[in-house]
């Protein structure tokens, strides 16, 4: 299977339990494995009881187990920095406080957020030699889908600055007389060479998501969870990026035969439910069920995590990438 694997999917349902374990499970079977996690609700940090943050370190205990915790508002913050001092080195001392205005106002509008970390997971995939398998514990639905449509959106947006700046430096010299010479010229502009390296930037993104990477969507098996599993689908094969498979989380265990009190009732008919709506998954989705995880009693950590691990029929061989 691909090199980069990324789990998905309604916030709550348990994705980063499901992307530690399979993470566990690639590294148990030998393959150099980090795992990378966004969502700050439920972090590595919990699963593997020990502190990480945002570069490579080993998982206790796991040998060939690394992993990472991205903090989104450290993100951004580092992003927009980044996008500040590239700008002040190509601008007038007079702009730079506008600049600086304006990327402050920049840092809580839609899709910073995602552009941080569109730009951290392409860095982690560019940079991922030391690694066979790479796992990502992506934030809920919504902002995933947004990131991963990213390349497309973004390859065009750069084209079109990339002609205006080509038109308006074409202008700049024609308009030059006598012995007056250009700022600039077209070879050498830093604003060309810029915009050139996101294009390439960007240009790698698309392709590996394309080819060096599997999808899979975790899901709970009631109702606002399968419809918006249903609509990232749609949304995932709108944007060329088929989902491998669905993991069904946090099943309802059957009560014994010779219980008959309340609660065994209830848990008979959350359970029947609960079997209708897998059946709704097996039937109406084109993506297969690769999992089926009940409750446990307890936090999935330790043995409990190599549990479900076990259950995931996700194969852990990996191919070599073709764009890293």
């Amino acid at each position: 299977m691909e090199p980069f694997v990324f789990f998905g999917g309604k916030g709550g349902v348990g994705k980063t339990t499901v992307s530690c374990a399979y993470a566990q499970r690639c590294a148990r079977d030998g393959h150099r494995t980090l795992v990378v996690s966004t969502d700050p609700a439920h972090s590595v940090t919990d699963v593997f009881d020990q502190p990480f943050d945002d570069s490579p370190q080993p998982v206790a205990g796991i040998e060939g187990l690394d992993a990472v915790q991205i903090d989104p508002e450290d993100e951004v913050t580092r992003h927009l920095d980044e996008i500040r001092q590239n700008l002040s080195e190509q601008v007038s001392a007079a702009m730079v406080n506008e600049i600086n205005r304006q990327l402050e106002m920049a840092h809580g509008t839609p899709g910073a957020y995602e552009s941080a970390l569109f730009d951290r997971f392409v860095d982690v995939m560019r940079n991922a030699e030391p690694y066979e398998r790479v796992v990502f514990d992506t934030s809920p639905t919504g902002g995933t889908l947004r990131l991963l449509g990213l390349p497309e959106l973004l390859e065009g947006w750069i084209d079109r600055l990339m002609h205006k700046r080509r038109t308006s430096i074409d202008l700049f010299e024609k308009a030059a007389v006598g012995t007056n010479e250009p700022r600039r010229v077209m070879h050498g502009d830093p604003v060309l060479e810029r915009l050139q390296q996101r294009k390439e930037f960007f240009e790698f993104a698309g392709s590996a998501l394309d080819d060096d990477a599997a999808f899979f969507l975790v899901l709970n098996p009631d109702e606002l969870s399968l419809n918006e599993t249903e609509r990232a689908i749609d949304d995932l094969t709108e944007k060329g990026l088929d989902v491998r498979g669905l993991v069904a989380n946090k099943l309802t265990p059957s009560p014994d035969d010779n219980e008959n009190g309340r609660g065994a009732r209830y848990l008979r008919q959350r359970v029947e439910t609960e079997r209708e709506r897998l059946e709704t998954i097996r039937t109406d989705f084109e993506p297969p069920l690769v999992a089926e995880i009940g409750w446990r009693s307890s936090e999935i950590k330790g043995d409990l995590l190599d549990d479900v691990a076990d259950e995931l029929d996700i194969e852990t061989a990996v191919e070599p990438p073709t764009h890293v």
